[in-house]
């Protein structure tokens, strides 16, 4: 059984490295040669939690290995993706989920979400917002499974690639 749970700076490479293997792994999104910015900000994902309210959770097995992790974000100015229409002061949002590819369909990408509303709502908010790609189909029904509909004021593109809004009402 996986403990979800806020990460400690001793993991965050680690969820670095399982985030550049799952996002590369993605049928049709772009190399790390093509959008280097992004897959910068997966490797260094630990650089999120120098800006106030953000959070990145994992999903740890009894071992100790990270199998699963995002970023949550309690202040949306600094999620880093999107336009003005992401500056809400009403919602939470979190970004660049990841699991093991091995361990898909055990739920943990589910409790990690479910995580994320258990915090937007302690801190009071009343939306979770997140973005996804056609390139991850799997993660998309996910979202629309646990009740997040299409948000299309906060789509946008970047790189060439769509990216497509998301929100959850708490």
């Amino acid at each position: 059984m996986h403990q979800i749970r806020e990460a400690i700076p001793s993991e965050y490479s680690e969820l670095g490295k399982l985030m550049v293997d799952v996002y590369s792994q993605l049928e049709g999104f772009p190399k790390q040669d093509e959008i280097p910015e992004y897959y910068y900000h997966l490797i260094h994902v630990g650089e999120f939690t120098k800006s106030p309210k953000v959070k990145l959770f994992v999903a740890v097995s009894e071992d100790g290995k990270v199998d699963g992790g995002l970023v949550y974000f309690g202040d949306l100015q600094y999620y880093g993706a999107g336009n003005k229409s992401m500056v809400n002061k009403d919602a939470a949002a979190f970004r660049l989920l990841a699991v093991n590819p091995n361990l898909r369909g055990l739920g943990l990408g589910k409790r990690l979400i479910e995580i994320c509303f258990n915090q937007a709502n302690k801190e009071g908010f009343k939306y979770l917002f997140i973005h996804s790609t056609k390139y991850m189909k799997i993660a998309w029904e996910m979202y629309e499974r646990m009740g997040f509909i299409r948000y299309h004021e906060i789509d946008f593109e970047k790189s060439g690639v769509g990216i497509y809004g998301f929100r959850y009402t708490l």
